[in-house]
């Protein structure tokens, strides 16, 4: 895919499919990344979005950014320097549009014309020139035809009930992050942000302070064995659930325990 008569380094446009597990990096130049099918996670600058067809997102020259993909999924990628302004187009455009990462749909007329560009590339994967002259184009159009999605930092607000419900049903098993993001249908990243956002801490640190508060609860009201009560709020071992309780209470379980004997 690297070709060295562009100054990325890539071809200035191609058609990927993206890896189901989450990857993360950054380069030197501006790129424009737009769905084409199935459903895509991307998360930039510390702020995730699923990107579906019709949807994109901008990704400034060094932003470091992550990407996953579920299933069968394809993107449209950009690789644009500032120097690759189109003739008559201009550099002061081409980098007032990349002014800073961000999200973006398409209109209906932008959308067709991208698929019948993008089934041009997939009929001649090899050609360069087509690659460069799909970039130009699109690059052309694209400041005309797409709409940053509203406040491109907005954080929806997620129904704490709905998960406090889950994960009180499911204290005694592992919980994940991507069972909680799956309640309230976000991606994974894009949850993690907006949880931490929303309560200050992370949904693995949420998730055990519940363990805990189950924990004490049991020793205080039940005649449960430290190592059952330690089973029933889903900790791998009593050692694990003694250093976690410890460390979050200052004191250990047996010694919590006596207290209320």
């Amino acid at each position: 895919m690297k070709d060295s008569t562009h100054p990325s380094g890539f071809k200035p446009a191609e058609i990927m499919k993206l890896p189901e597990q989450m990857d993360h990096h950054n380069h030197g130049y501006n790129q424009v990344v737009i769905a084409l099918s199935g459903q895509t996670e991307f998360e930039v600058e510390g702020y995730g979005s699923l990107v579906c067809p019709g949807q994109g997102c901008l990704v400034t020259a060094e932003s470091e950014h992550g990407f996953s993909g579920v299933g069968n999924n394809e993107i449209l990628v950009l690789n644009v320097s500032v120097s690759d302004a189109v003739p008559d187009y201009g550099v002061e455009r081409m980098q007032r549009l990349f002014e800073q990462s961000s999200y973006f749909h398409l209109d209906n007329q932008a959308q067709t014309l991208i698929r019948a560009l993008s089934a041009e590339m997939l009929g001649n994967p090899d050609d360069w020139l087509l690659s460069k002259a799909c970039t130009d184009t699109l690059m052309c159009v694209l400041q005309r035809h797409f709409k940053p999605l509203a406040s491109e930092r907005y954080l929806p607000r997620l129904n704490m009930d709905v998960l406090d419900h889950y994960i009180h049903q499911h204290l005694s098993r592992k919980i994940t992050v991507a069972q909680l993001a799956g309640l309230v249908f976000l991606g994974e990243s894009q949850f993690h942000v907006v949880f931490k956002e929303q309560t200050g801490v992370t949904p693995h640190q949420y998730v055990l302070q519940k363990r805990l508060e189950l924990c004490r609860h049991l020793m205080e009201e039940s005649r449960l064995s430290l190592a059952q009560i330690a089973q029933a709020c889903g900790f791998s071992s009593q050692s694990n659930f003694t250093q976690a309780f410890s460390r979050h209470f200052g004191v250990s379980p047996a010694k919590y325990r006596r207290q209320w004997s």
